[in-house]
């Protein structure tokens, strides 16, 4: 999974958001190193919404401007649980190599 697919499923594991509210959130989330353009957001966000992982939650109209609510799916929220565990497992042996190593030095 692309890390920018990663940090918006996380976005959306809180709760249901629109975009600007994506884009804030994975900037707070990657600690300032991600900021998602809209373009790439807006593509990213059709893309996990045709694979099924996120869905529509509502639509609004804020300042005469259309305002898309979107929301994590059971099968977004499954595949974002696999892909944390699978990260943690990989840092986990990154870490523990790393004090082997230290050890040994």
């Amino acid at each position: 999974m692309q890390e920018a697919t990663f940090l918006i499923l996380t976005a959306l594991a809180d709760g249901s958001q629109h975009g600007y509210g994506i884009i804030a959130d994975v900037a707070e989330i990657s600690g300032g190193r991600v900021k998602l353009r809209a373009g790439t957001l807006y593509t990213a966000l059709d893309r996990l919404r045709a694979d099924g992982l996120i869905s529509l939650d509502r639509e609004e109209i804020v300042d005469g401007r259309l305002r898309r609510y979107y929301r994590l799916t059971p099968d977004g929220a499954r595949q974002l649980a696999d892909e944390a565990a699978r990260l943690r497992a990989n840092a986990a042996a990154a870490l523990s190599r790393l004090n082997r190593a230290e050890v040994a030095t």
